[in-house]
Formats: C-alpha cells, sequence, structure tokens
C-alpha cells in the first residue's frame, strides 16, 4: 500500500468485525436485542427489605480513562481496632436481564466483550453497559456488595454479601489516582470534589499494598506482559503506547481477588455449584524449571508457585528490559486459564498463578458472561431460592465461556498486530533496537522497543540467535490485513 494512502481507522475496525467472525463471535446485536432494548427505559428502580440502602458512603469508581463501563466501585473504613473494613460493590446486571431473553442469549454467545483499539463489540448493548447497569457517578444503582474486615496485616477476618443501593461519588482513572498516591500528581480533580476521598483512597491504596505483599508471600506470580495500545490522531495511528502496571491498578486487582475470592467461599459454604476460574498448576513445570536453568536458577521438581515466583522477582530485578519477555514464555507455559464447575463435595482446583484456592469470576457483569452467572447464582442464595443454573448447564457453559474468551483474546492480539503494522508501514528500510523473543523450527521472532511490536527476524544464513539476544533489525515489510511484520538482522 503506498504512503499517500496510509490505512484508516476504518479498516482496522472493519479487520476486527472479520476477526471476530472467524472466531464464532457475533459482531453486531440481532434483531432481538434491539426489541427487547426498546422495553427498557431507565435502571433498576427495584427496592425491597432485602435492597440495603449504602448510597450515602464514600464510593469511588477506578477504571481506564476512557471506560464507560463501570462494574464496580470501593469504599473503606478505618475500624476501631485499626483494621479495615473494605466494601466493593458490583453492578446487578441481573436486575435488568433476566435469563434466556435475547439480550442474555447473545451475551452468552460471546461470553465477553471484546476490546480493539479502532472498535469495541461490548457483550451487552451500549445503552446497558455504560449507562443503566453501569455503576455511573452521580447516579443511584443496585449492587452486590461484598463487605471484607480485615486485620492491619491483610489477614481476612470476615465477610458479608449484601444486596445494596449504592451512589458513585467520583469517578476515577487508574493513572491519575497512581500518580497521586506515588506523589507525583494533583489529587484528581473528581476525589477532590469530595471531602474526605483523599482519605478514602490513601486507606484503600495501603490496605491493598498489604493484601498484595500477603499473597506474593504465599506464592501469587508477579508478571509483566506488555499491554500496548494504539493511538489515533483523525483516525490514523499515530503511536502505540505501553499499559504500565502501577498502583491503582494493584489497588483494583487486589480488592477484585479478595471479593471474588469470598464470592467462591460464600457460595461454597451454602452448598451450592459455582463457576471457578482456574489456572492449574503446569502440566509444563520441567520446562519451565529448564528456562530458570538457563538463567541459572533451580526450580523444584514439582510445581511451586512461590519458587517461581522468587525466581521471577529475581529476574525482574536483574534484567527488566527483558522481563516481560520472560513474562510471557512462563504464561504461554502455564497454559491458559478456564473455567470449571466446583460442586459441593467435588474436588477442589486452586488457582496456581494467583495462590489462592478460591476464585470465581463475579467483579465484571457488564463485560463477562461468567460473573453475570455468579451474580445470578449469589442472588439466588441469599433468597434461598432454587438456583437458577442446574450442574450441567454450568458445565456447557463453563466450556462454552473458556472457549469463547480464548477466541476474543485471539481477536484483540490480530488486532494489536495490524496496528503494530499499520504504524510501522511508512517507516520501511529504518532500523530499529530489539530483543529476540522467539526461536523456533527455523523462524525467529523480535521485539522492537519503539515503538512496541512483534515480528518475524530474518538472520544470514549460517548465523544463529537465541531468546534474550538484543538485536538490530531493519524494516522489510508490513501487512496491516493480516498482522505481518518483518524484520532483517543487521550487522
Amino acid at each position: 500500500m503506498s504512503q499517500l494512502h496510509p490505512h484508516q481507522k476504518q479498516e482496522l475496525a472493519e479487520l476486527a468485525v472479520i476477526a471476530m467472525r472467524e472466531r464464532g463471535l457475533e459482531p453486531e446485536f440481532p434483531r432481538g436485542v434491539h426489541e427487547q432494548l426498546k422495553t427498557i427505559d431507565g435502571p433498576s428502580e427495584e427496592d425491597g427489605a432485602d435492597i440495603v440502602d449504602m448510597t450515602s458512603l464514600l464510593w469511588c469508581s477506578i477504571d481506564n480513562d476512557d471506560s464507560r463501563d463501570l462494574d464496580q466501585l470501593s469504599h473503606s473504613e478505618v475500624l476501631p481496632d485499626g483494621g479495615v473494613r473494605i466494601r466493593v460493590a458490583v453492578a446487578d446486571v441481573d436486575t435488568l436481564i433476566d435469563k434466556h431473553t435475547p439480550i442474555d442469549k447473545h451475551a452468552e454467545i460471546n461470553t465477553t466483550s471484546v476490546y480493539t483499539s479502532a472498535r469495541i463489540f461490548p457483550m451487552l448493548p451500549e445503552k446497558l453497559s455504560t449507562d443503566y447497569t453501569s455503576l455511573n457517578p452521580n447516579e443511584a444503582r443496585v449492587a452486590l456488595v461484598t463487605e471484607m474486615d480485615f486485620a492491619a496485616d491483610g489477614t481476612l477476618r470476615q465477610s458479608h454479601i449484601a444486596r445494596a443501593r449504592v451512589h458513585n461519588k467520583a469517578k476515577l482513572a487508574y493513572d491519575a489516582v497512581s500518580a497521586w498516591i506515588e506523589g507525583e500528581g494533583p489529587l484528581p480533580e473528581a476525589a477532590a470534589a469530595v471531602d474526605g476521598m483523599d482519605e478514602q483512597l490513601r486507606t484503600q491504596d495501603s490496605m491493598a499494598q498489604q493484601l498484595r505483599a500477603r499473597r506474593r508471600e504465599q506464592g501469587s506470580l508477579e508478571f509483566q506482559t506488555l499491554q500496548p495500545r494504539a493511538e489515533f490522531k483523525d483516525d490514523e495511528v499515530v503511536a502505540i503506547r505501553q499499559q504500565v502496571q502501577n498502583r491503582a491498578r494493584q489497588l483494583i486487582e487486589e480488592f477484585m481477588v479478595a471479593t471474588n475470592g469470598v464470592v467462591a467461599r460464600y457460595l461454597a459454604g451454602k452448598r451450592r455449584a459455582s463457576l471457578r476460574r482456574v489456572v492449574r498448576s503446569p502440566e509444563r513445570w520441567a520446562r519451565i524449571a529448564e528456562v530458570a536453568a538457563e538463567r541459572g536458577w533451580t526450580l523444584p521438581p514439582d510445581p511451586d508457585s512461590a519458587a517461581l515466583e522468587q525466581f521471577l522477582a529475581a529476574e525482574r530485578r536483574r534484567d527488566p528490559e527483558r522481563f516481560p519477555d520472560l513474562s510471557l514464555t512462563i504464561v504461554k507455559l502455564m497454559g491458559r486459564g478456564e473455567y470449571v464447575v466446583e460442586v459441593p463435595g467435588g474436588p477442589k482446583i486452586g488457582h496456581f498463578g494467583l495462590a489462592v484456592r478460591d476464585y470465581s469470576h463475579s467483579t465484571a457483569p457488564n463485560r463477562r458472561f461468567p460473573d453475570l452467572i455468579t451474580g445470578r447464582l449469589v442472588k439466588a442464595a441469599l433468597a434461598d431460592a432454587a438456583a437458577p443454573y442446574s450442574p450441567t448447564e454450568l458445565e456447557f457453559l463453563a466450556n462454552h465461556c473458556t472457549k469463547q474468551e480464548d477466541a476474543a483474546n485471539k481477536v484483540e492480539r490480530q488486532l494489536r498486530k495490524s496496528e503494530a503494522a499499520m504504524l510501522l508501514e511508512r517507516r520501511i528500510g529504518d532500523v530499529f533496537d530489539g530483543v529476540v523473543t522467539g526461536v523456533s523450527k527455523g523462524n525467529n521472532w523480535v521485539r522492537v522497543f519503539s515503538p512496541p511490536a512483534e515480528g518475524k527476524l530474518i538472520i544470514g544464513r549460517g548465523r544463529a540467535v537465541k531468546v534474550g539476544d538484543k538485536v538490530r533489525a531493519k524494516l522489510l515489510s508490513t501487512n496491516v490485513e493480516r498482522g505481518f511484520i518483518d524484520f532483517e538482522m543487521q550487522g
């Protein structure tokens, strides 16, 4: 394609639609969804003795700058003995979307929202996910609230789940909150406008860091895989930026892990079947141990997450530039996450990577179908009503959600490759610094640092490279449609 006619955002959106269809995902909402949507004219007004009024609490949301589907709010309260009560409110999507209605059926097909830079494919229509079922600022909404009382060292002492009405007092974004926590920026305007919100955030951050330290002691794995996002100017890709892990993201991550654990244990305590999210003990542990040995580190013969985390932490300190590639290698060897059904009295499968035995997905029902399912299971348990799904239904949905989430990840990865190819298509012949990320069956792969992009590396006959080698690579060609980028090693 000539440099006079650069690819545009619209073309990326069209490629995303094709990728969705190829992977068995539906890019458009069918007519039945639009018909049902006409019958929904506002957020849930549901009320009753079982819905507690928590609208006066200083709730806030922390999400990406551009997020409009707000699934959860958080709140902290320092207890008289120095402990901290953390509350996490999760949108009650089920209150507007009944099982087996057209909107629910479409959500069940895709099972997740798919995020590409040029176009988002929401699991639920945006009239719901960004408005009526979103925990939007200055709006009262029905939610499921998990209360967790922690000791000062991060030990969970007790927990409680209730239906409640909540009110988001401040819509905040990760990067701005993190900059303030780290002393590198002002308190975000939306937080500064609410008396006491600064203390809220300090307490939440402090508790989250305690929880994080505790999980890492128990062998929670700290990865750093790269999550580049394309930036557009006048519908043209002008940059690719890395999403950095920061204190605010850690805050939300820790509260979500804790909430998902409480929800899983609550359903188990009620002797009810539940959907669990697990990464099993890696079958390819021997290969993980080989990767460690190549770096002079000895891992035990059997899977041991605490030992693996020690190795990862040491490598992160020793070689931060190449750590993302090591992270990705280990993630691939561990195998993907999957949904499984846990039934009362049945075998228990822990989540190897999170160092937690009980883990559900419950905190993002606007964008993940398993979370909507879990919300329904919890509400039925709270009301002592019959479960809305049989164990057989849950088994089918666990397998289906695993498959569709995998498909959605592949669509997002494919589009990231096309975005990188689009950004680089005008730089044919330029030379970049990079690191070798893969060597397999005669093919070599390189990740260049600026812009962050991966491609094939062609090397001269008789030469060899190994993973981790730093190289200079000349850009030979790009193919936006297929997401191909080819480099040639220099020197």
